[in-house]
């Protein structure tokens, strides 16, 4: 039939007009329809023989009009139809309608559409009106959190405007609010928004409902989700849980989303200008005890500053003893030099870990590392730049290394003898060159050589003034420590023998004018 679809009511109608014997350009202005229309549903009744007999009722002509899948000729079934039982099998599993498709294909052969199988889907789980619980919740039971759009706001440290969202915490007992306008997101602002709300309030709620976003949830799946390690610490320490809603399903936080946000948008926000955030945060928590607070709510039928302080602030659980200290968590790699990187400091970890992930823990005075949920190491908080290594987390051969220092040099050879005491410091004195490596390797000697005879070296070295490792290691390696050391301040020069062969220069001029000295 073509033209728009009648209600049932206007097919019966219709019927009853083309019994009468009425033209169809009649009956379309009439019931203002088209003539097109009308003439397929006239075409419809001869087919099923309407147009005479006993007029069907409403009830009758639906189930002409719209018969179930099975009682549909074959050229309006579904393609799908002759596997149905496969395809409940499979939606009860919960596969995909594209999944069903392609095994449709695979499987039986199937030749039609993918369009085909999304309204047969589609009338196997027919969608209607959705029904919503509403839920009746204790006092001091649960608070239900979320970031809300505020417009642009001025940043006084930044001298300029700002994105600025709204952080809202709705008690579902009482709807009592606290609001905060900030500048972003973050796992830290999110958690210090918290903190604030607490004290703000006198307590803490058992239960906070928040939504899936990242500064609260890593992975948002329905029945395991993945919490921020340190939205989790701070549950720990306050003592609540966190019960993130459901994905895709803003209803389970209803009181804050509309209650919440969407009111803080509609009243608190709406035709005001503010100075700065500052002065938007200080108004706000103006509006959430004299307007807000003071409101007949349209659900509870009372304001909701006075059921809060009549019933729900001592519901609260008490404030800790220590407020909540803002903390970090970061993932990162142990590098080759056994640190990791955090806020461009380093901080050592054991070398057997290099080239793993930690994970590092920070606050304001303390940085600790951790390796699959095990505490490895902890460094005091430093300024980027700075180095905090543990000589336990190092090799063994790095270490012994460090350890070797000017002032370790001179005393380990004093250990050996005073000759090599003096040799070192005398070498390590050399301004112009840094001679520390120099005097590693000789002490190094006396493993090989004993410290005897690295004394008797530095000693010959040192009588012909040779401050080298060079000097002192070929000394050892061809026994010249062994020999006996001259005193060479003492043996007299020797004299220089003439030259055999000789022959004074006046010979070599036969001239007697010639045999003038050049000099005079």
């Amino acid at each position: 039939m073509a033209g728009r679809r009648c209600k049932v009511t206007d097919v019966r109608e219709v019927l009853r007009r083309l019994r009468l014997g009425e033209p169809e350009r009649r009956i379309a202005r009439d019931l203002d329809l088209s003539r097109n229309t009308v003439a397929g549903y006239r075409r419809w009744a001869q087919t099923h023989g309407l147009l005479t007999g006993e007029l069907p009722d409403a009830a009758q002509l639906a189930a002409l009009l719209h018969p179930p899948e099975g009682a549909q000729p074959a050229q309006a079934q579904s393609s799908v139809a002759p596997f149905r039982d496969q395809v409940l099998a499979w939606r009860q599993q919960g596969v995909e309608g594209q999944a069903i498709y392609q095994l449709l294909v695979e499987q039986h052969g199937f030749a039609g559409s993918y369009s085909a199988v999304k309204r047969f889907l589609r009338r196997l789980a027919p969608s209607g009106p959705r029904a919503t619980l509403r839920l009746e919740v204790a006092p001091g039971a649960e608070a239900q959190v979320d970031f809300g759009a505020a417009g642009l706001m001025l940043d006084p440290d930044r001298g300029r405007l700002r994105r600025a969202w709204a952080f809202v915490m709705t008690l579902s007992c009482s709807r009592h609010l606290y609001v905060e306008f900030v500048f972003d997101q973050t796992v830290a602002t999110w958690c210090r928004c918290h903190r604030a709300a607490f004290e703000w309030l006198g307590g803490v709620p058992r239960r906070l409902v928040s939504d899936n976003l990242k500064a609260a949830i890593v992975r948002a799946v329905l029945y395991d989700p993945e919490v921020q390690r340190v939205y989790r610490e701070l549950a720990e320490h306050y003592g609540f849980l966190i019960a993130p809603c459901r994905p895709r399903m803003p209803e389970h936080k209803g009181k804050v989303e509309q209650g919440g946000v969407h009111y803080v948008k509609r009243n608190c926000l709406a035709g005001r200008a503010f100075r700065d955030l500052p002065d938007g945060n200080r108004h706000a928590l103006r509006w959430c005890l004299e307007t807000a607070g003071r409101r007949i709510h349209g659900t509870i039928k009372q304001q909701p500053l006075v059921v809060f302080e009549t019933g729900e602030r001592a519901a609260l659980l008490p404030l800790p003893a220590t407020p909540w200290a803002p903390v970090t968590w970061k993932a990162a790699k142990l590098h080759p030099d056994c640190h990791v990187v955090f806020l461009g400091a380093y901080y050592s970890a054991p070398h057997r870990l290099i080239g793993q992930q930690l994970w590092v823990r920070a606050t304001l005075t303390q940085v600790q590392l951790f390796h699959q949920h095990a505490l490895i190491a902890t460094h005091l908080a430093a300024r980027p730049g700075q180095r905090r290594t543990l000589h336990a987390h190092l090799p063994p051969d790095k270490v012994h290394f460090l350890l070797q220092t000017p002032g370790w040099c001179q005393t380990r050879a004093a250990e050996i003898g005073p000759t090599c005491a003096a040799f070192i410091a005398a070498l390590l004195g050399d301004r112009p060159l840094d001679r520390l490596r120099s005097a590693q390797g000789i002490l190094r000697l006396a493993q090989r050589y004993g410290a005897s005879r690295l004394e008797a070296a530095c000693a010959r070295a040192t009588a012909v003034g040779e401050y080298r490792y060079h000097t002192v290691k070929t000394i050892l390696a061809h026994d010249l420590d062994r020999q006996p050391l001259l005193d060479l301040a003492a043996t007299p020069p020797r004299a220089t023998p003439a030259p055999r062969h000789a022959r004074p220069w006046t010979t070599f001029f036969p001239d007697p004018e010639d045999r003038r000295s050049p000099w005079n």
